[in-house]
């Protein structure tokens, strides 16, 4: 297995909330879930130091006992960096930091993977690209964002916009009937998506936060399977790239409305065998 890796934060005066770590059987990338500046989350760590401890202990719990399942080896991790700061900050605030979490390791001639939340796995196999997300969170937030979409993005309307949206969606964080994400609740991994695939029939994996995603999912300026060649041929580094000519063509998010107007990037290039992809 050989691994490239790119992550660049949405700004440079603010902390990267994303995380992409591997051995040499596993490759986790979680995007820390944010809250709006000066918004009160209920521990005195912040997102990015969540997105980090998390990582690296389901790192180690994927890696060190491969025979265990991922689901398993994130329900452990969740659990462990909980009890990490269950004495010092509020794990039952609604807004306790969070992160989407994609894991991939190979093990026993087969690739597994686990996706939680709205991050992207694709998987390049002999025959096709296939995209594996967990949708439930953008199609909660379609009914809620259209008067933030409206607005000019970074303007004071359109901040205010923006946390109305965020308080609204912590109601439907790890619900029935709302979506999913790693947190405080050890539980939430048995909702991950996960499977296996046979090792001879995977060429690559591409693992993405929702900011690298963006140049598909959202602007729409390419297809899945270009996103695959540029990586292939130009690196991780080329799409993020590409994502902050799009974002800087665009900061009013006027062609694009979102609620971020550059978003924290990750992507993870991973071969699982040699071989070339046209």
């Amino acid at each position: 297995m050989r691994v490239s890796t790119a992550t660049s934060p949405a700004r440079p005066n603010r902390p990267n909330e994303d995380f992409v770590a591997a051995s040499d059987s596993t490759v986790v990338l979680l995007d820390g879930a944010g809250n709006p500046p000066g918004a009160d989350e209920g521990c005195r760590h912040g997102v990015s130091w969540y997105a980090r401890t998390l990582g690296t202990t389901l790192l180690n719990f994927a890696t060190d006992r491969p025979h265990r399942p991922l689901t398993a080896a994130l329900h452990s991790a969740i659990g462990d960096v909980a009890e990490l700061h269950r004495d010092t900050c509020d794990l039952n605030h609604p807004g306790s930091p969070a992160a989407t979490v994609l894991a991939l390791r190979l093990a026993d001639n087969e690739l597994q993977y686990l996706v939680l939340a709205d991050s992207v796995f694709l998987l390049v196999t002999t025959s096709s690209v296939r995209v594996l997300t967990d949708d439930r969170e953008s199609k909660v937030g379609q009914r809620f964002r259209a008067e933030m979409d409206a607005l000019p993005s970074g303007s004071p309307d359109h901040a205010d916009k923006l946390r109305r949206y965020v308080e609204t969606m912590r109601a439907y964080r790890n619900r029935p009937g709302g979506f999913w994400v790693a947190s405080s609740e050890p539980a939430v991994a048995e909702e991950a998506i996960s499977g296996t695939v046979p090792i001879a029939d995977v060429r690559a994996a591409i693992l993405l936060s929702d900011g690298a995603s963006r140049l598909v999912d959202r602007f729409r300026l390419t297809t899945w399977s270009q996103l695959v060649k540029l990586v292939a041929g130009d690196g991780p580094d080329a799409l993020i790239d590409r994502v902050r000519e799009a974002e800087q063509s665009d900061p009013l998010g006027q062609r694009w409305p979102r609620g971020k107007s550059s978003d924290d990037a990750t992507v993870a290039y991973v071969i699982c065998r040699d071989s070339t992809i046209p």
